[in-house]
């Protein structure tokens, strides 16, 4: 089996800290300070700062979230990263109290490296899923979407 290389080495321990602990200033030593975080809903762009209050927000709403890398797949300034997450919704998350419900996420992050930061990030992941295990959308609205 090859060895990881030293940026993918990078972004696993940064994701684990700031993701797996809640520790968003580690991000300060992976993405740029000119960072954009874009997301398939569009919009305006979060800046680095408005990424960690994201992750701060998301870890109040599910303390013991638990985000895995499952792939990565670099070539020259590019990086994917197909990851999964799980957490209990113990918190508000979004105007939605608390439900109890565990919840399961997968998505996908394109990242776009200048030197050894990461400039800018396109995310892709399922709202929906989400939705439908916290029992906001019932499971069979889910399926009538989908199809």
């Amino acid at each position: 089996m090859a060895t990881e290389s030293a940026r993918k080495q990078r972004v696993r321990e940064v994701w684990q800290a700031s993701w797996g602990r809640g520790d968003v200033d580690a991000l300060d030593e992976l993405l740029d300070p000119s960072y954009r975080r874009h997301t398939a809903s569009g919009g305006t762009p979060q800046s680095r700062d408005g990424f960690k209050a994201s992750i701060l927000s998301t870890r109040e709403a599910f303390p013991n979230l638990m985000t895995t890398i499952e792939e990565m797949v670099e070539e020259g300034d590019r990086l994917a990263i197909r990851w999964r997450s799980t957490g209990t919704h113990t918190g508000t998350f979004h105007d939605v109290p608390p439900t109890g419900r565990d919840v399961e996420v997968f998505g996908v992050t394109f990242a776009h490296f200048t030197g050894s930061a990461v400039a800018e990030e396109w995310v892709t992941w399922d709202p929906l899923q989400l939705l439908t295990a916290l029992g906001i959308i019932p499971l069979s609205a889910a399926t009538r979407r989908s199809t």
